[in-house]
């Protein structure tokens, strides 16, 4: 049995070192990846083909075709959207807007084109 009520203990023992400035701080760094604003690296060439954009980064040897990408028609409009100003949450609204696709599924597209993109360097955060 214990000696002391148990509402007489902390629940998080650590909480009470936790100032409002440092809690503060901490909710800034949790962001909305929606939040976020991308735009094209200038390294990288771009030319619609039949509906398709073709992505070509020219800092790589041009004949190596495991460098050249592909988008597809939804793709390319988050593509062309990715101006440095939009977010991606007013690009996944576009989106929604442009296709027969819910809000989930667009934003959970966009962001792995995102990935995908930044990964290959096509695009970076503004």
């Amino acid at each position: 049995m214990h000696d002391a009520p148990l509402l007489n203990q902390p629940f998080f023992p650590m909480a009470h070192l936790m100032t409002s400035r440092s809690f503060s701080q901490m909710a800034n760094q949790i962001t909305d990846p929606f939040d976020q604003i991308y735009r094209k690296d200038p390294a990288i060439v771009a030319r619609q083909i039949a509906g398709e954009m073709i992505l070509v980064p020219i800092r790589q040897n041009v004949g190596d075709l495991e460098s050249i990408y592909l988008l597809n028609e939804t793709a390319l409009c988050a593509w062309q959207l990715m101006d440095g100003v939009l977010t991606l949450a007013d690009i996944r609204r576009q989106i929604t807007q442009e296709f027969e696709v819910d809000e989930l599924t667009a934003g959970q597209d966009l962001l792995e084109l995102v990935a995908d993109l930044t990964r290959v360097g096509a695009l970076v955060r503004a």
